[in-house]
């Protein structure tokens, strides 16, 4: 692995909207204020609102999925395309373009449309760059010009993000639940990669979402599978697994994802996508993240062992997630239903969607996507 970069100095103060999507030396055009957005936000009826907090997956390869009626009717803030939607790259902009096509009418907001395309064995489509996994990259020079490729690659099918990079810290001993997925299990080297990565996709005016806050390269095993815990302190987190976070939210990264590991504000025992501690305290108050906090998929073992998915949906969202990613077809609508109530019974408060809301619209404007 070549060494990281130097130390960069710290910036001066900046504007409300800068500290929420920080602009790349003004390669992506912000949104004209903040109380534009706001004020659209505040129009919008609550059931959309609502949708906007969903990213989606679904079942099919083309348009004739029934999926895309569905999605007609209701206003998702993003969709997922993943390895069961591949047919090949020359379909892949058909597929985008009949997602946008679905989401064009009745002022539906424009949605992200997202790959899981961290590299190699580890990326949806995997014949599209990046081609090489992050643990198996020479160097971060190697890995910026493979997410260079990506992102030029990614938006000309009509992608308009990525979830990635992993941001892991990868296990020196031990169970090793990630594997090649992991840059290094240097934090100073996985926080040059990531920073690296993001500013490629940046540059591109591509949404990057590094995973999986806070950290699960020292879990006791994958939280695809089943419940697992992250067993170190708060301080020892900090010194490893936080690392490479601060260096993507220095670098402006507009979202992350937030993954399923259990830590110790939480005796271990609650995943991370469902705890306010990690959430909300760590991630918002601790890093001052301002961008669009996402869960990783709640179909994942680790949350549906001890939670039904809806009920999963509604936790994050009042712990502080903006998004929940739901890739099963039949559990996203029920999610949405649960999500719905309970905004409806102030289970969430009107403040908590409204902020939300706010971060995911200023990340589309930002990535230039307007309402339909």
């Amino acid at each position: 692995m070549t060494p990281p970069p130097p130390a960069v100095r710290a910036a001066p103060p900046r504007s409300f909207l800068e500290k929420l999507i920080p602009p790349p030396g003004g390669i992506l055009p912000a949104a004209r204020v903040p109380g534009q957005i706001r004020r659209l936000v505040a129009a919008l009826p609550v059931d959309r609102k609502v949708a906007q907090l969903l990213l989606v997956g679904f079942d099919g390869r083309d348009a004739s999925a029934p999926f895309f009626s569905t999605l007609r009717g209701i206003d998702v803030g993003g969709v997922v395309v993943e390895q069961r939607n591949y047919n090949g790259a020359a379909a892949l902009g058909s597929l985008t373009g009949a997602i946008r096509s679905a989401t064009a009418g009745r002022s539906h907001e424009a949605p992200l449309i997202l790959a899981p395309q961290e590299g190699g064995q580890f990326s949806a489509f995997p014949d599209l760059p990046p081609q090489t996994a992050a643990g198996d990259l020479s160097g971060v020079l190697a890995a910026a010009a493979d997410a260079a490729r990506a992102a030029r690659t990614l938006k000309r099918l009509g992608f308009n993000g990525v979830l990635a990079p992993d941001a892991d810290v990868g296990a020196s001993s031990g169970t090793d639940p990630l594997g090649p997925r992991a840059y290094s299990d240097d934090p100073r080297q996985v926080s040059a990669y990531v920073a690296a990565v993001v500013a490629a996709y940046r540059s591109a005016r591509m949404l990057s979402a590094p995973l999986h806050f806070p950290g699960i390269g020292a879990a006791t095993g994958s939280t695809d599978d089943g419940p697992a815990e992250v067993g170190l302190d708060m301080r020892a987190l900090g010194r490893r697994d936080l690392v490479p976070f601060r260096a993507a939210v220095q670098a402006g990264v507009p979202a992350i994802v937030v993954g399923h590991a259990g830590y110790a504000p939480d005796s271990f025992v609650v995943p991370g996508s469902l705890s306010h501690a990690i959430e909300t305290n760590l991630l918002r108050f601790e890093l001052g993240f301002r961008g669009v906090a996402i869960t990783d998929d709640l179909e994942a073992g680790a949350i549906v062992a001890g939670n039904a998915i809806p009920t999963a949906a509604v936790q994050a969202v009042r712990a502080g997630a903006d998004m929940v990613r739901i890739s099963g077809p039949a559990d996203w609508p029920t999610a949405y239903r649960a999500l719905l109530a309970a905004v409806r019974t102030k289970q969430i408060p009107v403040a908590r969607l409204n902020d939300a809301v706010t971060r995911i619209i200023t990340v589309k404007r930002e990535l230039g996507l307007r309402t339909r």
